[in-house]
């Protein structure tokens, strides 16, 4: 069993020969707390960052859904990039282009 003293900053343990009494200074106390706070801080945050890892879904974009989101403009034409491929990419170039 320990007794702690917060006023005069004491720990007293019975030990095997009588009482253990462990002391430290102001100092010493402050600066346990201001890094006992620190590491509330990181364990907090951390849990909050598990939480939000959770609501959030990663989903992968779908390439080809984005392809299609582009519409040719006036000035462009598809041009197949491999006309040997069965794949039959394009791509979309301008024609409004100068010589330069």
């Amino acid at each position: 069993m320990a007794v702690p003293n917060y006023t005069y900053l004491k720990l007293k343990l019975s030990g095997p020969h009588g009482v253990i009494t462990i002391g430290t200074s102001f100092q010493w106390a402050y600066e346990c707390e201001v890094e006992c706070c620190g590491h509330a801080t990181a364990t907090v945050a951390s849990e909050e960052l598990a939480a939000l890892r959770e609501k959030v879904t990663e989903e992968v974009p779908d390439t080809k859904k984005a392809a299609r989101l582009f519409k040719l403009v006036e000035g462009s034409k598809e041009v197949i990039v491999d006309p040997s491929s069965p794949e039959g990419k394009t791509v979309c170039i301008g024609t409004m282009l100068s010589p330069e």
